[in-house]
């Protein structure tokens, strides 16, 4: 009698799921040892890499950057491939931009003279919070800002979970930064603006930006005591020529045809924790622990299910009660763990510049342009920008002299740009660039020589015609049924912890109790961002609980090193 292969279905075909196929299907003696299957709901592989095309131009809807060269796997596979370059142009082949225009609302150029405090102070408050203080002299003037805020944060007696928030450390950092300058120079107007209000609003110009590298739509909901576990790779950030999808691609190749099953959205999943009889007894539906169920009324039987579904679909899976995914539902480690870490929504917004046919793409006057927005909006301010327009940081060509120009969104102003139509995108993009990039200077006020000595000018369309818009494409990561958000953050009332039991498989303890039915080991186990503790949210930190999750059922059938 042939012996039964340990059956093995992957659910997800994005970098997780195909990572750790990979691993079991190529190990060594493994090719004999499994009968190994992915699941993929949707109709492409990927899950949030997505490469696509917008005007020429290759862009990416989803992971974009490869964090830090030094020890990156992706960044290793990519040249192992010869992903790093392409004869297309891509999305910001050319790195992040080093020469900005930073504009306040109403049209009025910044000096960098009052950009670089602000910017220096929000930065060393970021590198604190992430343990990086060592790097800078404590003596320095920023990391007494940091110290004071750090102890506002761990002394306050208000209550509730600002005190524990990054969102809550940055604006106790700038408010010292304010008691310490306020006597030094007398807060004069220009115009709407006042010193103090243009650097506020050139904080909130980060902070936003901060809200996109953590999909944290308030940044108070973001934990402050796990921001210093986050780990990223040394050396540049890069973008990949030849799309993030050809990394993907890449690994699928890898698999024989037919392994990967596309259109097979899971339903239900049942298993047997510890103490419930087997399958065979209850159900009559064979010996493997685990049942799933799919969307078309089908069913396959595993020994061993690595799940790699988003935690935002995790998350909606556990607030559907009885009517979940998992059947019996999930133990309340894993339950609470899952409610409490944070899955926010980040989205991209890609329009098209027209073309001028009288002189030519007017496309190329177009700046790397940060924008600092007012904060406490007069009722005709709030009237002219849209509200989803105004948190919104930066909107840039997406390399040099390109026609597409990018601008990200996050938390309910990304929910907000699914829901709209591409008349009314490109409506409320082009009345807000009309308030920053206006047609001809704006008249000087008499006090303009007031505020850092001319360090506030007008800025001038030097193209002296209305910038306009032909075409957009946004992500919508928030509305997807596959994803239901974008990554996932260590969220006020969570900790690292929650990372590592996210990891967990289950049932957690096969061990038998007395009298008690012994259920089979490693039935469920859960891989993707969202269970590694120090690089979550990213692509590699995907990669990494892949393999974590195939050299566990290797290292089961005791098969590794074979």
């Amino acid at each position: 009698m042939v012996a039964k292969k340990p059956r093995i279905v992957i659910i997800g075909a994005g970098m997780a799921g195909l990572t750790a196929a990979n691993k079991l299907y190529t190990s060594a003696g493994s090719k004999e040892l499994f009968e190994l299957c992915v699941v993929e709901g949707g109709t492409r592989i990927g899950g949030r890499i997505n490469t696509s095309e917008f005007c020429g131009d290759k862009i990416e809807m989803g992971a974009t950057w490869i964090h830090g060269i030094g020890g990156s796997p992706i960044h290793k596979i990519a040249e192992q491939i010869h992903s790093l370059q392409s004869d297309q142009p891509w999305e910001c082949m050319d790195g992040f931009a080093e020469e900005t225009t930073t504009v306040a609302e109403g049209g009025f150029e910044l000096n960098p003279s009052i950009i670089e405090p602000v910017s220096t102070l929000f930065n060393k408050l970021m590198d604190f919070a992430q343990g990086k203080m060592v790097e800078y002299d404590v003596s320095n003037e920023e990391v007494g800002y940091c110290k004071l805020a750090a102890k506002a944060c761990t002394c306050t007696s208000n209550g509730g979970f600002k005190e524990l928030s990054i969102g809550y450390f940055l604006r106790r950092g700038l408010d010292a930064y304010w008691d310490s300058v306020r006597e030094q120079e007398e807060i004069k107007g220009y115009g709407n603006w006042s010193r103090k209000l243009l650097e506020e609003a050139i904080f909130a110009m980060h902070e936003n930006t901060q809200r996109t590298y953590t999909s944290a739509g308030d940044l108070c909901t973001l934990d402050y005591n796990a921001e210093s576990e986050y780990r990223m790779f040394p050396g540049e950030e890069i973008t990949i020529a030849k799309g993030y999808l050809s990394i993907i691609e890449f690994l699928a190749s890898l698999l024989p045809a037919g392994l990967v099953q596309l259109g097979r959205k899971v339903t239900k999943i049942e298993w047997q924790p510890d103490g419930h009889r087997p399958l065979e007894v209850e159900n009559g539906h064979g010996d493997r622990p685990v049942k799933l169920h799919f969307c078309d009324g089908s069913t396959m039987l595993a020994d061993h299910v690595i799940i790699t579904v988003s935690l935002g679909v995790l998350k909606a899976s556990i607030r559907d009660g009885s009517s979940g995914m998992f059947h019996p539902p999930l133990p309340s480690f894993k339950a609470e763990a899952i409610s409490r870490l944070g899955f926010g929504v980040v989205n991209k917004l890609f329009v098209q510049l027209t073309h001028d046919g009288e002189s030519g793409n007017n496309f190329n006057q177009f700046p790397y342009l940060q924008m600092v927005f007012h904060r406490h909006d007069s009722e005709k301010r709030r009237k002219k920008i849209p509200w989803w327009m105004r948190r919104t940081s930066s909107l840039f060509p997406i390399y040099n002299n390109s026609s597409v120009l990018l601008s990200w969104f996050a938390g309910k102003e990304a929910l907000e740009l699914e829901s709209l139509q591409d008349e009314e995108i490109i409506n409320g993009v082009s009345t807000t660039i009309s308030s920053f990039l206006p047609q001809s200077h704006k008249p000087m006020t008499p006090n303009s020589h007031e505020l850092g000595n001319g360090n506030v000018n007008s800025v001038e369309n030097s193209s002296g015609r209305e910038f306009k818009f032909k075409k957009v494409l946004k992500s919508q990561w928030a509305t997807d049924p596959l994803f239901l958000g974008s990554y996932s953050y260590v969220a006020v009332g969570s900790s690292g912890e929650d990372l590592d039991l996210m990891a967990e498989p289950l049932p957690k303890n096969s061990s038998s109790n007395s009298g008690s039915v012994t259920s089979p080991p490693l039935q469920i186990l859960f891989a993707g961002e969202a269970t590694h503790r120090t690089h979550y949210s990213t692509t590699h930190g995907a990669y990494f609980s892949g393999l974590r999750e195939a050299n566990r059922l290797l290292q089961h059938y005791h098969c590794v090193g074979v």
